[in-house]
């Protein structure tokens, strides 16, 4: 493990006035309703992410702006929802209305070369309201942009993509499809390779709605005991860097014949040093929340192209002494058998619960919650400058810890975690994952 230094690199980024981007040729107008995973109260909030883009001889001349922009237009032919709004019907029920307006675009300039940033590309950045502006009078919500772009131009020829969706039109793989699209448009491409699927029937109720299956993430007396609630006040925001030999150290704790995964064992050091860390008592309840693409769990699985939410939030209930008493093999398992419950039916049920309670709220009391967009090939986007140098989240966030794929400035490839704790808990997080690191 790595403790990656607080990014410190400042300069400064000139906007040209934002415009609407509209797509290139007419589209429909209609009105679309959302799935009922979409419109959970825990996907309305706005999605952001970075690229970084080297300086790319090939492309001398060329203005990343004018490029990104142009591509834009003809995917939103394809993706015409996103140039749409956001509208809320009966009972809080989401829809988009297909209006075309367009998707928020802003190029901008910085008086900055990529390589000044060195190995500074990980959350938090704490330039980050310089390469994407968060307009005062939008709620992010109804009735304003689903998606918002800024292009800013770097001294070197390099660039940096910047943007926002709204994360209730699309998870991180729908997201990746659709920027996929974006760069095959800016490479030439007159349609997107695949083809975008709506359909977000697929992912609503039952008629009537059930529950067949235990859904802790939602349950808010599943952690009944206890009293402890984290504090969000003086939060620390660090990131960490997990390299094969990171990785290769942290498997000695497990078994030779228990199989695992990277996102397993790295999951399962990391809750028990968080729970370590934020000293709870033994006997109260503690909830591990894993977010799990769930397309090819049904049968037959979603349809390629399917862009809308499709991710169960499935969780592992245990108590904060029983986690750090037992071996690191304890809370392997506990990951594993959370992943496992992710079925069509438990997908079902999933959906007929938020249904049920009014769109209930993920359970974050004493909860860790994780997810990995390792592969969400967000860094495979190539606009034709090849693909991106660095990809990340643009931010730390309290309640969510991501798994962002990373190569070291010694070239190695491995994961950076990003992790929000109350300063005095972060301190023995960083000791107590820095004992495990060291076998």
């Amino acid at each position: 493990m790595a403790l990656l230094p607080p990014a410190s690199l400042v300069f400064t980024v000139r906007r040209h006035e934002e415009e609407l981007v509209v797509p290139a040729m007419p589209t429909p107008h209609e009105c679309k309703l959302l799935s009922d995973i979409d419109d959970q109260q825990g996907l309305r909030y706005q999605m952001p992410g970075i690229h970084f883009y080297r300086y790319n001889s090939c492309m001398k001349g060329k203005d990343p702006a004018k490029v990104i922009k142009e591509a834009l237009a003809q995917a939103l032919v394809f993706y015409y929802p996103f140039a749409g709004r956001l509208r809320e019907g009966p009972n809080g029920k989401l829809m988009v209305d297909c209006t075309g307006e367009g998707v928020l675009f802003i190029e901008a300039d910085a008086n900055v070369t990529f390589d000044e940033f060195g190995d500074e590309f990980y959350p938090p950045f704490s330039c980050f309201d310089e390469l994407l502006y968060d307009f005062p009078d939008s709620n992010g919500m109804l009735n304003d942009p689903l998606l918002q772009i800024q292009v800013t131009r770097l001294k070197c020829g390099g660039f940096i993509f910047a943007h926002w969706v709204n994360h209730t039109m699309t998870d991180a793989i729908g997201l990746s499809q659709f920027m996929s699209a974006m760069g095959e448009m800016a490479r030439g491409a007159l349609t997107p390779s695949i083809s975008p699927v709506w359909e977000r029937h697929l992912l609503t109720a039952r008629d009537p709605p059930l529950i067949t299956c235990v859904h802790h993430e939602y349950d808010n007396t599943a952690v009944s005991n206890g009293t402890t609630i984290v504090s969000t006040d003086d939060l620390v925001h660090r990131s960490f860097f997990f390299g094969p030999t990171q990785i290769s150290t942290l498997r000695r704790f497990v078994p030779d014949n228990v199989r695992c995964s990277t996102f397993d064992i790295l999951t399962a050091c990391l809750w028990r040093c968080r729970i370590k860390a934020l000293e709870f008592g033994a006997d109260e309840d503690v909830l591990l929340i894993c977010i799990v693409n769930a397309r090819s769990k049904f049968n037959p699985p979603l349809p390629l192209g399917y862009y809308g939410n499709a991710i169960g939030y499935p969780a592992a209930l245990t108590t904060a002494g029983t986690l750090c008493q037992n071996p690191i093999g304890y809370a392997v398992e506990l990951v594993k058998q959370a992943k496992a419950k992710v079925t069509e039916e438990y997908m079902k049920s999933m959906v007929d619960l938020l249904v049920i309670t009014g769109r209930q709220k993920l359970n974050m009391v004493r909860s860790f919650l994780v997810s990995d967009i390792t592969r969400a090939r967000l860094g495979n986007l190539d606009f034709g400058w090849g693909e991106a140098g660095y990809v990340a989240t643009a931010n730390c966030w309290e309640t969510i810890t991501y798994y962002i794929p990373y190569k070291n400035k010694k070239g190695e490839n491995g994961i950076v975690v990003s992790v929000s704790l109350p300063a005095s808990a972060m301190e023995i997080f960083v000791k107590e994952l820095d004992s495990i690191s060291k076998g």
